[in-house]
């Protein structure tokens, strides 16, 4: 088992809390991990990206190289765009639909999420309606991670057992809306496959 993931998204949406559920998932099935942020972590409203990488055998580099990405999730569909060239050919693009405007020029979102959808293995999802829906605007990023989980390679209730792990400390209540927000996510995935 060996699976290549590029996280992306916008300083402040969430990425590390995905890349920590991921991890803890992975470790709890006694995988191997690597993990490298790569881009401006703290800078709120600035692009962000991680490389994570998951094997069961032991892993030489945090880094992935151009090209052999087998999924890249995305909280922001530019960014997602953005590290396009290091996905492998028959790898995932799973992204959020709504951009985050931060910049003067940024592109025709229309364009944009027309770009996504007309690749052959992508999922465009409203993280931030079905988070609503779930109970909280600020599980967007935990809808995402259930859009991208049938393609982590991990076990679904490992995941779930993730989740309760990482959010476990701030109560019952984020943990059981952060689980609903993850079963949502992960039902669109299923119903867009199937389509």
């Amino acid at each position: 088992m060996h699976t290549d993931i590029i996280l992306s998204g916008v300083g402040g949406q969430g990425i590390l809390s995905i890349a920590t559920v991921i991890g803890a998932t992975a470790l709890k099935e006694g995988l191997f991990i690597k993990q490298a942020e790569v881009h401006g972590m703290s800078q709120r409203g600035g692009d962000v990206q991680s490389n994570l990488r998951i094997s069961s055998e032991p892993i030489s580099s945090d880094l992935i190289p151009l090209g052999k990405a087998d999924l890249i999730i995305s909280l922001e569909p530019m960014e997602a765009l953005r590290y396009l060239p290091y996905l492998k050919k028959e790898g995932w693009l799973i992204t959020n639909s709504t951009p985050f405007v931060n910049v003067t020029n940024y592109p025709d979102s229309e364009a944009v999420i027309k770009t996504i959808k007309e690749m052959k293995n992508s999922i465009v999802i409203d993280v931030d309606s079905i988070a609503k829906e779930a109970g909280s605007q600020r599980s967007a990023n935990i809808v995402l991670l259930g859009a991208a989980s049938p393609f982590l390679g991990l076990e679904i209730d490992k995941m779930e057992d993730g989740v309760r792990m990482v959010f476990g400390r701030k109560g019952e209540d984020i943990v059981e809306m952060n689980l609903k927000a993850f079963r949502a996510g992960l039902e669109f995935a299923r119903q867009s496959i199937i389509k």
